[in-house]
């Protein structure tokens, strides 16, 4: 059998593990996941639509796309869908992926980035981060006649730093009106700086930007997958033509328009979160721990080469968190039980 050689030199991605404690104890904050279980509304939706799973789901995702032009004021044509943000950003490299094209995108940035460019056959031009967060100043000057297409985390995953209004503006004016700009945005509903903009306020004004964003995170929706673009008409339209036929599921296109109702509850459980991560990253500056200013759902230890050591002592606690070996470690936020295990294990993390 013959396949790729590319998958030779590709890793698997690795999602966040479980581990428990000599006690037993298992708090998993490794994956970003939300805390809380979706609200009672959001799972009796799911509960008609399991009931209906012997048919085919919506492959126009119709009812899903609508609520979304009318929650944010968009043209119905303007969204594409996909089963979770990443598999929309592996959708929009497919549709730009040729041979000699190359994305760009700052690095440690979303670890998926690389796998996904690797997989549709475009080069990765990698921009590394400076002082935690985008340099977006070098990624313009990385720009060539072969950049198609740039990546900006915002909030940056696994950072959770920002890019602010007037740096990412006279960004986006340096780059080429014919290369797309996907502002992703998965954790946009836990930034607080005003200084930030919302991505939907700049795709208005340039044809080039696009924004992605996830029911996984805010929406408490990560084990049924249903991410989506929203950008200039010709965009969402290329993003949908290379979706595989009836991805996103009935009960998750069912949940996500559940979600969208029960908006206002869901984000005062997000605003649960953002108090606690106030208090966490508080505590680890306390700790005497380096800890820059984090705007999404979790926290970023740059601890180099003591990284995996730091894993497996939280892993004694009974803490999953998530290791980049070499570099450093992300730190879901949960509840405060949850949070205060992590803290527990950080405190004596000898240093």
């Amino acid at each position: 059998m013959r396949f790729r050689a590319i998958l030779d030199t590709m890793p698997v991605y690795k999602p966040g593990k479980r581990v428990a404690a000599p006690d037993g104890r298992s708090f998993k904050l490794s994956s970003n996941e939300s805390p809380f279980p979706p609200p009672p509304s959001v799972v009796e939706a799911i509960a008609r639509a399991a009931a209906e799973v012997n048919r085919y789901p919506d492959a126009g995702c119709r009812r899903l796309t609508e609520a979304l032009a009318e929650r944010y004021g968009v043209p119905y044509d303007h969204i594409a869908l996909g089963p979770g943000s990443v598999t929309v950003a592996q959708q929009l490299l497919e549709a730009i992926g040729e041979p000699g094209v190359e994305v760009v995108y700052a690095w440690r940035s979303f670890e998926a980035y690389p796998l996904l460019a690797d997989l549709a056959g475009v080069t990765s031009v990698r921009v590394p981060l400076r002082d935690e967060a985008h340099d977006l100043e070098a990624m313009a000057e990385a720009i060539t006649d072969r950049t198609r297409l740039v990546f900006v985390c915002n909030p940056n995953n696994p950072t959770g730093t920002v890019s602010r209004t007037a740096e990412l503006t006279a960004f986006l004016d340096r780059v080429p009106e014919h290369v797309i700009v996907a502002l992703d945005e998965a954790y946009r509903e836990y930034v607080r700086d005003e200084d930030v903009p919302d991505g939907l306020t700049l795709y208005r004004d340039r044809p080039n930007v696009v924004v992605l964003r996830t029911f996984s995170k805010a929406y408490g929706l990560a084990g049924l997958r249903v991410g989506y673009l929203i950008g200039r008409r010709e965009a969402a339209e290329a993003v949908r033509k290379v979706m595989i036929p009836f991805a996103i599921s009935h009960v998750a296109q069912a949940a996500a328009v559940a979600a969208l109702e029960a908006e206002q509850e869901l984000l005062a459980r997000v605003e649960e979160v953002v108090k606690e991560r106030t208090r966490v990253r508080d505590a680890l500056l306390g700790q005497g721990w380096q800890v820059p200013p984090t705007e999404a759902n979790f926290v970023w230890l740059r601890l180099g080469d003591r990284t995996a050591e730091f894993a497996e002592h939280c892993a004694r606690y009974g803490v999953a968190v998530r290791p980049f070996p070499g570099e450093g470690a992300r730190v879901s936020i949960g509840d405060a039980e949850e949070n205060d295990a992590f803290l527990a294990a950080a405190a004596e993390f000898p240093r």
